[in-house]
């Protein structure tokens, strides 16, 4: 077998180049926010694969196509869609904070219209996530300040 380049493409130079390639992103994490893991593996497995792959693309900080912002939720939250025959497939998501998405809110629905309650669930949820995202500010601001005290 002829070879056409010196090296080969398995070669340890080209696996660090990938390694340290800064196209490759990484991840962001995922955070599932009350019963939203549960109820979307409760979906059926089409619907589950589906939502996601699109969970995965805003990992990578892509916009999946089937995605809009749900601003009667707060700023910040989308909607990842899907359906099948016999209902709608709806996921409310919050943006990357800090290469974290948080995912606030899973459900189905038979009408075009959300449910109030929905939304509400996905208020709340999102209201005690900036709750607790504002206290861990103000005790990393705390411990910060006393550190500079003790200098």
């Amino acid at each position: 077998m002829k070879r056409h380049t010196k090296k080969t493409y398995t070669h340890q130079a080209y696996d660090v180049k990938l390694a340290s390639d800064p196209l490759i992103r990484r991840l962001a994490d995922v955070v599932w926010l009350g019963d939203s893991r549960e109820t979307l593996r409760a979906f059926p497995a089409g619907i589950q694969g589906d939502l996601g792959y699109a969970l995965y693309q805003v990992q990578l900080g892509q916009i999946p196509p089937d995605s809009k912002p749900m601003r009667t939720v707060g700023p910040g939250v989308y909607e990842l869609r899907d359906q099948d025959e016999r209902a709608w497939y709806r996921v409310f998501y919050l943006k990357k904070i800090a290469d974290v998405i948080y995912v606030l809110h899973c459900f189905e629905k038979r009408t075009a219209q959300t449910e109030q309650k929905d939304i509400a669930v996905a208020k709340e949820r999102l209201k005690r996530l900036n709750e607790q995202q504002h206290t861990k500010e103000k005790q990393q601001t705390g411990r910060s300040s006393n550190q500079r005290k003790r200098s």
